[in-house]
């Protein structure tokens, strides 16, 4: 009776590691199930400071303007990079719905290449690829539900964070030399901590993520103050190379 008890319990325990696997690959974050508080959001603007990192040396890049701006119905991201030593900019504009980050629209211009992406039933838009002036009709038809990829480091801020908080989150992003369609975008590990930050100590949670644009082969660190939800740092991990961004 005991080795049948014991062989029951082994099953029972093989069925639920199984069933738990199986439902985190299933049930990712999408806006259907958004466990966000999307009423943490506000319109704000702040600026980061680019840097990369080698042998403990800073050297600045650039800089990155985010603008958000909230109203009733939809939300507003606008992120401008602007590099050193170049008059060229990068902007990337999104809209999503203010109850749960839906996608609305996204709108990406730099001197490689032009994208417009308008989600609804389908998605449609258009890329423009500026070195050879090919330019691509998107029209595409997806039955998952999903966050804009440019919009999910926004979305980690205002999730239910805690020690240990891991999550999959389905993203879509387009790139024709990359990955086009519904991805997904993982938080790895969350723990609460504390930094030195502008001469003070700042309690924040470190969230450690990756995604498929990158094959998980790129690691971020996101520094996120406790108390304000605002992003402090954020650490790029990519091989070799290492890169900071840091709020002015």
């Amino acid at each position: 009776m005991k080795n049948i008890t014991a062989i029951l319990l082994c099953i029972l325990l093989l069925s639920s590691l199984c069933s738990n696997k199986l439902y985190s690959q299933e049930h990712k974050l999408t806006p259907l199930n958004n466990t966000a508080n999307t009423s943490l959001i506000q319109s704000e603007s702040s600026k980061m400071s680019w840097l990369d990192l080698q042998d403990s040396i800073k050297t600045k890049m650039g800089e990155v303007i985010t603008e958000i701006v909230k109203e009733e119905k939809k939300i507003y991201l606008i992120t401008t990079v602007v590099l050193k030593n170049s008059p060229s900019k990068w902007i990337d504009s999104t809209i999503v719905t203010t109850h749960n980050f839906s996608p609305v629209y996204h709108a990406s211009y730099n001197p490689q290449r032009e994208m417009v992406l308008k989600f609804g039933e389908h998605i449609t838009g258009y890329y423009l690829n500026k070195k050879t002036n090919a330019r691509t009709k998107i029209s595409n038809t997806v039955a998952k539900p999903f966050f804009d990829s440019n919009f999910y480091p926004q979305l980690i801020r205002f999730l239910p964070l805690q020690e240990n908080y891991t999550t999959n989150i389905s993203i879509y992003d387009y790139k024709p030399m990359g990955k086009i369609g519904v991805i997904t975008a993982t938080i790895k590990n969350t723990e609460e901590t504390n930094i030195h930050f502008k001469g003070k100590n700042r309690r924040v949670w470190k969230i450690k993520t990756t995604d498929d644009i990158s094959d998980n082969a790129v690691i971020s660190i996101y520094y996120i103050e406790m108390s304000t939800r605002k992003i402090l740092r954020q650490e790029i991990n990519a091989g070799e190379r290492k890169m900071i961004m840091e709020l002015m």
